[in-house]
């Protein structure tokens, strides 16, 4: 039931159910230094609650959303306890930090819940990121057996935690011992919901991962504020998630506050370490606890002190589709308690080479169908303009049909000259067919860039050459078919977004014809190394040469697969530009072959060495001496891409020398 202002205020106080926290408000509610980004439904920034609150929204492809329904009045609540402004009906955590919101939820067709997948929610990580976030709360998650993420969301992962940004995830609400993503990869914090006598709650889950990076915190009956000025109750992960995010906050402004350099993983280390488990105050099942019940006094202490302990930030790289919200187990009645929604259709999108046979399924009940729910469980943060997005794409080439009219329309109009042999517009070869006689039709489709089976972006050209870039998407479609070309480079801006006929939003690129490149792996190894060697070649001569093959396949798949990213963030363009034009760094593999060593590694960081007005990323390559047992050395390669402009380009020679 939802509660008027005056019932509200007879509630207990988020400070009545934190101990410590009153005392931590005395020395600090936030600072507008510290930014947090709100990963959920859209918020009703015209909430009492949140009137005078510092928020900047990010356009996220969910974004327009609606500011009423299930997603958004999660977003609302859990926004509501980080930011609540303390003259309004609910106090929030950290009411004087900055906010970023960025949607990632929204209601669709007949208020369904449309999912985020793993790599929307990657897409926006690396947004908040860009725009100065330093913590970014996600009440939500993927329940998932393994644990494992996407590559490309582990990779946007790896980037926050690099660029330190600290995530905090909910652990979910199926109340087994289960895991959650993003809050199972070991770099987040995950946080699971305790009551206030500092009990486990049934619904929160618990597993080994959680052991080491989760903590619990309170989630039951946290007053709430909801939608059109009302306030409620909330219990679930979604809403112990919050109170951690704000005490992370509270922790980075008291950083500050002493003159400190703000340091997320240190605040991480000092919730973890300070954390409360069964030898202070035991349980049934200790293992339900995770690492302990949030400390904040203890918690300050640590951060007073300056300590810090080091942890391993690395991450998994199993594939995993999709992330939803967190539900509140009480109060909801339009999804089971502790679920969320998850849709098939993020993950299994048009089909290149044969698709489904068109039907006459409306989009409403295809979303329905699609859907499954599973349980969920210095810095300036905007202002002016932005400048344009760049991006550096590899992927494979696909296309869309965007609407049930438009693909209508081009079966009519394929069917007309050859109904038997050119009616299918889900038939690459008969699509092909259709556009060399009407080569305008390519403008009318969605042309999209995929990562397997997954649409990560459309390509829009636009422009005087577009008719060019629509050439050049007919030859790569063509080259798929029948010559086995197994990756496109795309580089452009990111302008817009598009919604496809399965109704998933995606972001639009606007190529430039310059840099679109297509290729096979195996084609892309010979032009490195070589023309083949004589048939008189000596024995040494062809070890070296396959050493050397060998080499820059094992670069390539690296970077094709292990690194695969968006493409947006400039240490990705540089390593994706890299993986397309290999012949740069030739002389490192020829090299590493006379030596016989393997590679190791694959870095990219900002290279101390640039242009003016440029902005310059280090590929380093690690070899080591795989003959000797003991790798007391190791030979590195670095070589420099400049970023600046839409299309990279290589600066300086190849630079080599030995680390240990």
């Amino acid at each position: 039931m939802l509660l008027s202002e005056d019932h509200a205020e007879t509630l207990p106080g988020i400070d009545d159910l934190i101990d410590g926290l009153a005392e931590l408000w005395e020395e600090t509610t936030g600072d507008e230094k510290v930014c947090i980004a709100i990963l959920d439904g859209p918020v009703d920034l015209t909430h009492p609650s949140l009137a005078g609150a510092d928020f900047t929204e990010i356009d996220t492809l969910a974004s327009g959303a609606a500011a009423s329904g299930p997603v958004a009045e999660h977003g609302t609540q859990v926004a509501s306890v980080i930011f609540g402004q303390h003259v309004g009906p609910v106090k929030g955590i950290a009411p004087k930090c900055r906010g970023l919101i960025a949607p990632i939820f929204t209601d669709v067709v007949d208020g369904v819940p449309l999912p985020c997948s793993q790599i929307d929610l990657a897409r926006a990580l690396l947004q908040v990121l860009q725009a100065g976030a330093k913590i970014i709360n996600i009440s939500g998650g993927q329940f998932s057996p393994s644990g494992t993420a996407h590559p490309v969301l582990t990779d946007a992962v790896r980037t926050c935690v690099q660029n330190g940004a600290l995530i905090v995830a909910a652990a979910g609400n199926q109340g087994c011992d289960c895991l959650h993503i993003p809050g199972s990869l070991p770099s987040v914090l995950a946080v699971g919901a305790m009551n206030a006598q500092g009990d486990p709650l049934p619904f929160s889950n618990w597993g080994s991962a959680y052991q080491a990076q989760g903590i619990l915190a309170p989630g039951e009956n946290i007053l709430v504020a909801v939608p059109g000025g009302r306030t409620d109750t909330g219990s679930g992960t979604s809403f112990a998630t919050p109170i951690v995010t704000g005490v992370a906050a509270l922790l980075l402004s008291l950083q500050l506050k002493r003159g400190q350099r703000p340091d997320a993983a240190a605040v991480r280390e000092a919730l973890l370490r300070s954390a409360l488990g069964c030898d202070f105050q035991p349980t049934a099942e200790c293992e339900r606890l995770l690492a302990g019940r949030l400390d904040v006094n203890g918690a300050v202490s640590i951060i007073n002190l300056g300590e810090r302990i080091m942890t391993s930030t690395t991450t998994q790289t199993e594939s995993m589709p999709s992330i939803a919200p967190t539900e509140n187990p009480k109060a909801n009645d339009h999804v089971r308690p502790g679920s969320i929604p998850v849709s098939a259709a993020q993950v299994e999108l048009i089909e290149r080479a044969s698709p489904p046979t068109p039907t006459t399924t409306s989009r409403s009940e295809q979303l329905r169908a699609d859907m499954g729910m599973i349980a969920p469980s210095a810095c300036g943060c905007g202002g002016g303009a932005s400048s344009p997005q760049l991006a550096y794409v590899l992927g494979q080439l696909g296309y869309d049909l965007g609407t049930e009219a438009r693909r209508d329309s081009f079966i009519q109009n394929m069917n007309e000259p050859a109904p038997e042999t050119r009616g299918n517009p889900y038939d690459p070869k008969q699509l092909l067919n259709y556009l060399q006689d009407n080569p305008f039709g390519a403008a009318s489709l969605i042309w999209t860039l995929n990562l397997d089976a997954t649409v990560i972006y459309a390509v829009m050209p636009s422009g005087p050459y577009a008719s060019e870039a629509y050439q050049r998407l007919r030859q790569f479609l063509q080259e798929q078919l029948t010559e086995g070309v197994e990756r496109i480079s795309i580089p452009g801006i990111v302008a817009g977004k598009v919604r496809l006929i399965n109704g998933q939003v995606v972001p639009a690129i606007i190529p430039e014809i310059r840099g679109m490149c297509s290729w096979t792996t195996g084609a892309l190894v010979q032009a490195v190394i070589g023309a083949p060697l004589p048939d008189s070649a000596t024995e040494s001569d062809k070890h070296e040469r396959t050493v050397r093959e060998n080499s820059v396949r094992e670069f390539l798949d690296r970077i094709y697969f292990e690194l695969r990213n968006l493409g947006t963030t400039p240490q990705d363009r540089a390593v994706n530009y890299a993986g397309t034009n290999a012949f740069n760094i030739d002389k490192a593999f020829e090299s590493a072959a006379k030596e016989d060593m393997n590679l190791d590694s694959i870095e990219v960081g900002r290279s101390p060495i640039c242009r003016p007005d440029s902005d310059c990323w280090d590929v380093k390559l690690l070899f080591f001496f795989p003959n000797r047992q003991v790798q007391t050395v190791r030979k590195a390669y670095r070589f420099t891409v400049d970023v600046s402009d839409v299309v990279p380009v290589t600066v300086g020679p190849v630079r080599s020398w030995f680390v240990r």
